[in-house]
């Protein structure tokens, strides 16, 4: 398995507002391409302008193409588009993982 692990942070006090858009707009047409996340979480501790999603892929290739396909769907840019306007996000990381054979990842 190959998870593709997503910290977001937004600016200050923007974080509601940029949730309650993705939840509008933006939960729809990712999931009809990537499935559902693993896990999609605000920060509980430590930094309130944050957020993280993480989701489970069968190989480097199965990502690639999934998220091609979100990339051309419209309803993924128009969500895109009214986050841009939005500007609530400062800043994006995300690492690509494999899980250990000791714990292997269970759908």
């Amino acid at each position: 398995m190959l998870f593709d692990v997503r910290k977001y942070t937004c600016r200050p006090g923007t974080i509601a507002k940029h949730l309650e858009l993705y939840e509008r707009m933006g939960k729809a047409p990712q999931a009809k391409h990537l499935g559902q996340p693993v896990l999609y979480a605000k920060c509980e501790t430590g930094d309130p302008n944050c957020y993280i999603h993480i989701w489970a892929y069968e190989s480097a290739g199965d990502r690639e193409a999934k998220r091609a396909a979100m990339w051309k769907d419209p309803d993924w840019i128009a969500y895109t588009q009214e986050s841009a306007k939005l500007g609530a996000l400062e800043k994006q990381e995300n690492s690509l993982f494999n899980d250990v054979s000791f714990y292997p990842y269970k759908r």
